[in-house]
């Protein structure tokens, strides 16, 4: 099941503050989507697995925290792959003794290794430089409600960023879905439901198969009431899961 997981971080480009003298100097910086707290978590697992109970996996993971506290508090490395922990000492020794005032404990946490293999498998898109006013930055599959990129055929998909309306006169403007053998499936205007500056949504077409898709987004819309001279354009890969939709926009 864990497989099925897809992990997808959007990154800008931003100014190396550390060499201001050298404007060329550029970093990449993660885009944030938010914190994730206990209940998040829990929800996310729920998805994953339905069958679950809210109140079960609330207790499993309080009784984890409680245990690894336990085992690192008594002096033990915990593993469990996707960190490992270990207790530490902090403040120089003053005789023999344990002086609370300069002496602390804490604990020193480090990547696991099924952490360090997620993060290989990790896709990596560049969405632009800091404070880019063009960029998507979540989807989300009405079918499956996966938010990691991926799609099913003839459900409907929903896109949130900045600026993405699809508008303008020059015939590449739309939204485009390219196949691993260069095959383009442009999506109709009459499957895209919702077309605003910040959110887009519409119907994956049905006849699609499985796999790996580039999504492509072309668009003149700038943000004011004069389209741009020139399109500008978005891409994304796109995982399309087995379908099983109507390839109807009445859902949305």
């Amino acid at each position: 099941m864990a497989d099925e997981i897809k992990y997808q971080i959007n990154v800008q480009i931003a100014d190396n503050t550390v060499t201001k003298d050298d404007p060329d100097d550029k970093i990449f910086n993660v885009v944030s989507q938010g914190t994730a707290d206990k209940e998040r978590v829990i929800a996310e697992m729920m998805a994953v697995n339905p069958g679950l109970e809210r109140e079960t996996l609330r207790h499993v993971l309080d009784l984890e925290n409680r245990v690894v506290m336990k085992l690192l508090l008594n002096g033990m490395r915990v593993n469990n792959g996707l960190f490992e922990a270990a207790p530490q000492c902090k403040g120089v020794v003053r005789g023999t003794a344990w002086d609370p005032t300069v002496n602390s404990i804490y604990v020193n946490f480090k990547q696991g290794k099924e952490m360090r293999e997620a993060i290989r498998s990790t896709t990596i898109n560049v969405i632009g430089e800091k404070g880019s006013t063009f960029y998507l930055s979540t989807s989300l599959d009405a079918a499956t409600g996966a938010t990691d990129f991926s799609a099913t055929p003839g459900a409907n998909l929903t896109l949130t960023g900045r600026n993405i309306k699809v508008a303008g006169d020059d015939p590449s403007v739309g939204i485009a879905l390219i196949a691993s053998d260069d095959t383009e499936t442009k999506i109709p205007a009459g499957a895209i439901g919702v077309n605003q500056p910040s959110k887009l949504v519409f119907v994956i077409p049905a006849t699609l198969a499985a796999g790996d898709y580039t999504l492509r987004l072309t668009t003149q819309f700038s943000g004011s009431s004069a389209s741009l001279k020139e399109p500008r354009i978005l891409t994304q890969t796109l995982h399309l899961a087995e379908g099983g939709g109507t390839d109807s926009p009445g859902n949305i």
